[in-house]
């Protein structure tokens, strides 16, 4: 048995921290840009919005990559979606 373990030891210690970096790093982080990517794809018209640079506003108008976001009376700004940072709601 010890031979076994001081033959694969490594490769064994190699596998268990590859296992640990999968299921407490990349993972999660996977989960995550996946729900960025469909709140980013479910941006409608009258949605509150911040972008990340604190900017609140409500969405005005959708198109493909871009929203236009109206931060204030008569003051509309053209954005990509990508700089939207979350969705306070309507």
């Amino acid at each position: 048995m010890t031979d076994i373990l001081a033959q694969y030891g490594t490769l064994i210690y190699l596998l268990v921290i590859v296992a640990f970096f999968y299921l407490f790093l990349i993972r999660p982080q996977q989960k995550q840009h996946k729900q960025r990517l469909a709140m980013l794809n479910n941006l409608k018209k009258g949605d509150k919005i911040v972008n990340h640079g604190g900017v609140i506003g409500t969405i005005v108008d959708v198109r493909d990559d871009k929203i236009t976001v109206r931060i204030a009376d008569k003051v509309e700004v053209n954005m990509l979606k990508e700089g939207v940072a979350k969705v306070l709601g309507k």
